[in-house]
């Protein structure tokens, strides 16, 4: 029987961040960055568990060569590293969760071994001492939460010398010792700022030239950090808004600049991406254009909250749009203009109703 793999992607900074920011933006934080890792997965590797914080991968009787596992390893600290980038480039939300995202790290345990395996209600997993040495390696000396370290006996495997170097990888020597055994292995710090980061497109950021065609105003007896949720937080959406037939959106993801979602108001599809502009002095923003809206070419809202008190703010909304043929613009004029207005007037007292109840 041939050797098999085993890995281990490891997200560093887990029990701390979970512990110390809010629950379901972290929650989904680490839930995206576990399907970017998977996602990453570039040998084929059996995804054998989701253990918390880590992935525990395997490849039954196959080692890729030193080249092929290199480059797997590559591919998850990019693919971790880019999507870090993008949280926090493309971010809205004011949370400690969603600030803190870009300080999580990512480690790597690579194994090899021969494989026994148990069965439990019809699910087969790799089981037996080997799988035991991978998971205690995640417990070393090494003086860093980012890094990879394959052990001596994979090493040995792929012909990869402990003085491997290249611009990601810097191994170095290192063993511990886990029931009086002395288990060696090698390994190297990654440094982000040498993985080619994918690139993404900046986030959308616009200005006007003229004053907001709508504005209109509401106070509310919550911060607005907890104001700005109720509103991103697309499944509240239908408890303030009225008309809602169906909305559509990445549930896994925390809303940021880029996010899209599809509400079906009334039997009208309504295509949305969350976009932004400079924000006022001290406030937050949160900003939606579609191009779908009926009559218009563009329509624009944008939602300022403005803290008044530690559990108090005002909501501020600006409606822009454009409309480019004369018969849109007297449309608008004639009836549009006003019908928008009611509409955000609606959604406030909703929004504030909501709020007044939920708390």
């Amino acid at each position: 029987m041939s050797k098999s793999l085993l890995f281990i992607p490891d997200i560093s900074g887990y029990t701390k961040f979970i512990q110390t920011t809010e629950v379901e933006h972290s929650q989904h934080v680490i839930s995206e960055l576990l399907e970017v890792l998977v996602n990453a997965n570039t040998q084929e590797l059996k995804l054998a568990e989701i253990e918390g914080d880590a992935l525990f991968f395997y490849k039954e009787n196959d080692i890729p060569s030193q080249e092929n596992l290199l480059a797997q390893i590559e591919s998850m600290f990019t693919a971790f590293y880019s999507h870090l980038k993008m949280l926090e480039k493309n971010r809205i939300c004011p949370c400690n969760a969603c600030a803190t995202a870009p300080n999580l790290e990512l480690k790597i345990i690579a194994h090899s071994g021969h494989l026994q395996h148990i069965e439990v209600q019809g699910t087969r997993k790799p089981f037996g001492e080997q799988v035991i040495e991978a998971h205690r390696l995640l417990k070393n000396s090494v003086e860093s939460d980012n890094y990879v370290l394959i052990s001596r006996t994979l090493a040995l495997d792929i012909m990869l010398s402990p003085y491997y170097s290249s611009k990601i990888y810097r191994f170095r020597q290192g063993s511990d010792s886990y029931d009086d055994k002395q288990v060696e292995y090698i390994y190297s710090v990654i440094d982000p700022k040498e993985l080619k980061l994918r690139s993404f497109s900046n986030p959308k950021k616009v200005s006007f030239e003229g004053p907001a065609q709508i504005v209109v105003r509401q106070k509310y007896p919550v911060s607005a950090a907890e104001l700005l949720e109720y509103v991103t937080n697309y499944s509240f959406r239908h408890y303030w808004t009225e008309g809602i037939d169906r909305l559509d959106y990445n549930a896994k993801e925390v809303t940021r600049v880029g996010s899209e979602h599809l509400c079906v108001v009334n039997g009208k599809h309504l295509n949305f991406t969350t976009i932004t502009k400079d924000p006022r002095p001290g406030s937050l923003i949160y900003g939606e254009f579609t191009a779908s809206a009926p009559i218009l070419d563009g329509y624009y809202q944008f939602y300022h909250f403005i803290p008044t008190g530690e559990n108090s703010c005002d909501l501020e909304i600006e409606a822009y749009w454009k409309a480019k043929s004369p018969i849109k613009k007297l449309v608008i004029a004639l009836m549009g203009k006003k019908l928008f207005r009611k509409n955000i007037e609606k959604a406030l007292s909703g929004l504030l109703h909501f709020v007044e109840k939920t708390n």
